[in-house]
């Protein structure tokens, strides 16, 4: 396979190394696709011709979350990677609102009796954050946000006041426009496992923070989540040469 660079000449998929007995692997080289977790083909031997069949067949459409949007090569919309039943929020309006701010349907999540929210995001595997989108619903969108990772247990509105965030940004009026990327300092991004976004305050300095939509971009730090690999005991033969 000398002198193939697959991982630069399409850059959708990922390539990773991972534990060949963990994997099954019982030829080398043997190239496992995965999906969301779960193994959807494997090629065995060196087949230039049919590993870049393979790579062209499930890199798929581009990502329409992404397309025309500048500055995000080689990213994509996590929304997948989010473990949806453990999103949590701290003073929304209503239960389980949190949710709507993880689709693209309309719905809204507002804050309740002031204009702070504290939005956790667990992922189900590591991934490496790069931009954030918030999508307004009108004037009351926030305007002050802090970023937390990693956190062991629910950010407190006391504790997000006095620990030291990752990040605090301030988004204007006109960062909301067009397509309204907001920029994270990726370096500080390499292993996310949870991603907490306290909201201080709004646009219009109301009492009621609204947005309609969050969206994460980046990548995921493997390909595979080594818990859904099969396991291969040391008494099923000889490792693979």
């Amino acid at each position: 396979m000398a002198g193939i660079s697959l991982s630069s000449a399409l850059p959708r998929p990922s390539f990773s190394k991972e534990t060949s007995q963990a994997a099954g692997v019982t030829a080398m080289p043997t190239f496992q696709f995965y999906k969301a977790g779960a193994k959807i083909s494997e090629l065995k031997g060196a087949n230039k011709q049919g590993l870049e069949q393979l790579v062209k067949q499930y890199q798929g459409p581009a990502d329409e979350s992404t397309a025309g949007i500048s500055g995000l090569a080689g990213h994509s919309d996590l929304t997948e990677f989010i473990t949806m039943n453990q999103l949590e929020c701290l003073n929304q309006k209503n239960e389980g609102a949190v949710r709507n701010a993880f689709k693209s349907d309309g719905t809204v999540l507002e804050s309740d009796v002031d204009e702070q929210l504290i939005i956790v995001i667990p992922f189900n595997q590591a991934v490496k954050l790069h931009s954030m989108k918030i999508v307004p619903a009108g004037e009351n969108a926030p305007r002050t946000i802090k970023t937390f990772i990693n956190r062991p247990q629910t950010l407190s509105f006391d504790e997000a006041d006095s620990v030291e965030p990752v990040e605090t940004i301030e988004i204007s009026a006109k960062d909301y426009e067009s397509n309204g990327i907001i920029p994270l300092r990726f370096v500080k991004y390499q292993s996310v496992h949870s991603l907490t976004i306290f909201v201080e305050d709004n646009l219009s300095g109301s009492d009621e923070t609204a947005l309609k939509q969050i969206i994460l971009y980046g990548t995921p730090v493997e390909t595979t989540k080594m818990s859904d690999l099969k396991k291969v005991g040391h008494d099923h033969g000889s490792d693979p040469k």
